[in-house]
This record gives C-alpha cells, sequence and structure tokens, in this order.
C-alpha cells in the first residue's frame, strides 16, 4: 500500500516547533535502572509512544543499550516495533486481544488473566503447532485486571488441561508504590509471593516474576524479583518529588518553538481570547505557533512561562488551539525567529516536567503524553 500522502506531508518542516529526545539521556537512564536493580533483568516501558518520546526511537535506543525486554499497553503498538525491524521481546500490558493468531505470528507474549483468553490462545498455538508463552496476571490491589487470588487456583486447573500455552511469567502492579502508603504496597508483596508460591506447587515453571514499576525500582528493592519495567525514569522523571535523588536521572525531551511574530503594545492593549491578560506597560509580545492542539495545556493561561534568552517569559492571555503569547519585553534584543523553550533548558534556566504538572494539577506522565503526534520527534 502506498503511503499515505497526508501524513507524508508532516515530514516537510515548516513550523519551528519539535520535541527534541536526547538519546544520551534514554541510555544513562536506562543504566540508572540497572544501578537501583542490578540483579533484574530490564523490561523497558515504551507504551503510549513511549510516554511521548516516540516509541520506535526509544525501543531501538534501550534495545541498543541492553533492555531484555520492551514493554506495550496495545498489540497495536507492539506491531509497530515490530514493524519497524525491532526483534527483541514484547511484552503486551494491557490485555486487550482479539486476534492470538497475530500475537503468535509476531512473538508478541500476551498477559492473560481468564480462562476465555488461555482458550482463545491455547487454540491459536494449536494451529500454529507450537507452544506458545504467556506471563500470569494477577491483581494484588489495583482492582484493574488480573485474576483475583482466590481464584488462581481454579485458572491453574484450567491450564493443565491445555499444554499449547506455558506460563513462563508472572506479573502484578503497584497500586501505590508512588504513593505514602505502605501498607497497600506490603500487601500487594504478600499476595505476589503468595501466587508465585502456588504456580511452583502446581508445577508451573516460572522465568520471570515481574511487579516493580519506576517508584518500585528506586524505592522497594524486595519487589524487583527477576525482572523490573521502568517508564516514567527511563525518560528522565520521578513518579513523586519524594523519588528525586535517588537516582541521576536525565531529562530525554526539551520542547522547542520559535517566535512567529513580535508586537510592541501600550498600556492597556489585551491579548488573546477573552482578553484575560491586559498590558500594564508598554510591552512586546512574541506569538508562538504552538497550542492546545499540541498538547500544550490551555490551563497555563497566564500562569505557565516559556524560556526566550535564557530568561523566564510569562505566558499573556488564552492558550489558543495553535497559537499562544508571551511577554518577552524584558529580553534584551529579542527578535523574531528567536527559539523559545516550553520544556527544557535554556542558557541557565530550565522548565522542568513536574513544574508543569503541577501547575495543571495533573501528573508528569500526562504532559508527556499530551505532546500531540503533529509536534515531530527528533532524536539528537
Amino acid at each position: 500500500m502506498p503511503p499515505d500522502p497526508a501524513r507524508r506531508a508532516f515530514d516537510v518542516r515548516v513550523r519551528p516547533t519539535e520535541a527534541r529526545i536526547d538519546r544520551t539521556a534514554l541510555a544513562h537512564n536506562l543504566a540508572q535502572v540497572r544501578r537501583c536493580a542490578p540483579r533484574s533483568r530490564v523490561l523497558a516501558v515504551v507504551k503510549a509512544d513511549a510516554y511521548g518520546h516516540g516509541a520506535v526511537l526509544c525501543a531501538r535506543e534501550f534495545v541498543a543499550h541492553g533492555a531484555d525486554w520492551l514493554g506495550v499497553a496495545l498489540v497495536e503498538e507492539g506491531l509497530q516495533l515490530r514493524r519497524a525491524g525491532l526483534t527483541a521481546p514484547i511484552l503486551v500490558l494491557g490485555g486487550q486481544y482479539t486476534d492470538y493468531a497475530l500475537l503468535i505470528a509476531n512473538r508478541i507474549t500476551p498477559i492473560i488473566y481468564r480462562a476465555d483468553q488461555f482458550d482463545g490462545y491455547a487454540a491459536a498455538a494449536r494451529s500454529a503447532g507450537l507452544i506458545a508463552e504467556a506471563h500470569l496476571k494477577i491483581d494484588t490491589g489495583m482492582g484493574r485486571i488480573g485474576v483475583q487470588p482466590g481464584d488462581l487456583g481454579a485458572l491453574l486447573d484450567h491450564a493443565r488441561g491445555r499444554p499449547e500455552v506455558r506460563f513462563t511469567g508472572l506479573c502484578s502492579h503497584f497500586a501505590n508504590a508512588d504513593l505514602r502508603d505502605p501498607a497497600a504496597t506490603v500487601r500487594a508483596l504478600e499476595l505476589f509471593a503468595t501466587a508465585r508460591a502456588q504456580l511452583v506447587d502446581a508445577r508451573q515453571p516460572l522465568g520471570l516474576c515481574h511487579l516493580a514499576n519506576s517508584a518500585a525500582v528506586l524505592d522497594l528493592p524486595a519487589s524487583h524479583f527477576d525482572l523490573v519495567r521502568p517508564g516514567l525514569m527511563l525518560y528522565g522523571a520521578v513518579p513523586a518529588p519524594r523519588f528525586s535523588g535517588l537516582a541521576d536521572l536525565r531529562p530525554a525531551l526539551s520542547w522547542a518553538t520559535g517566535i512567529s511574530h513580535l508586537k510592541s503594545v501600550p498600556v492597556g492593549t489585551p491579548i488573546s481570547y477573552g482578553h484575560k491578560w491586559v498590558a500594564r506597560r508598554p510591552s512586546v509580545i512574541a506569538t508562538l505557533p504552538v497550542g492546545y492542539a499540541d498538547g500544550y495545556r490551555r490551563q497555563l493561561t497566564n500562569i505557565g512561562n516559556v524560556l526566550v534568552g535564557g530568561r523566564r517569559c510569562a505566558i499573556a492571555g488564552t492558550v489558543c488551539m495553535d497559537m499562544m503569547m508571551a511577554d518577552v519585553t524584558d529580553v534584551p534584543g529579542v527578535q523574531l525567529g528567536d527559539e523559545a523553550i516550553l520544556l527544557g533548558a535554556q542558557g541557565g534556566e530550565h522548565l522542568d516536567v513536574g513544574e508543569l504538572a503541577d501547575r495543571c494539577g495533573t501528573i508528569a506522565y500526562e504532559i508527556f503524553c499530551d505532546i500531540s503526534a503533529r509536534v515531530p520527534r527528533v532524536a539528537l
């Protein structure tokens, strides 16, 4: 099928807006995971387009620097990696399947936690004439997906009559590892240990047991087991401020644009929708060709900052769909085309993803994932 010309048009760079991905930072952060969990293998989580950093770009970097597995949420995300030529083991963490033969044909490993999933996967394996591998997921308190601990025995009994599928891993997910809730975390560890013992008693060989997300990699060595599943920390951010300093993480993404228009305005000039910003002094206003359609939050109206000339400049007025304005009055010699940093460093100043998340009342994950597909990811 020929490429879609409408999509290929975005390969032509006109707008000076891009998300820059520092491959050196990705490799460094992976090394920090290994420092924190030296006895565990590493599954690099690249779901949601690698948290907005570019799944193929990041997956290649992680595999090149020794990641043992790649983790995705959707089968479609796994197919994207395979079609890009990646051959590393891939685990689908989301547990949503319709075509089990597709998993087998593309060597994508599912997590399984229901009898109907087991049956569908076993039938596809039987048709392919092979033994298929899966990881068993148990719900240890997240309440999202996974077999309930009390139902594990019945699922294992069901599995005994279907030799076409072999469990080669046991996994779960912490609900509160990033919070100050040790009781829930301890309980999750206890339930996981019990499930692990049940599988051993059932003579289910387990090559990999895995539970640790970024928070647990950083702060809960007892959860590291055979494999750890870092996500956010690979991209240079921490799940909560209390984890700062536990590893030497480097932000991998910076977001830049350029000034597309400059104007000088007198006192009393209103700017943008709703006239929520009005000049209190003679001002120089820069228009930036980026807005909430690109993922720059509308909540940052009048409270966000960008960096121009190494200085913090306040967002002036409502963030629009495709544009926003900044007060650059205090930037000496500011010119049309000057670079503006929305996220990252310039001069001695820095805009951290945690700062943007705090101002928007959200989390770093959402800030990264909201950077839309029309912002090109450029590898540095």
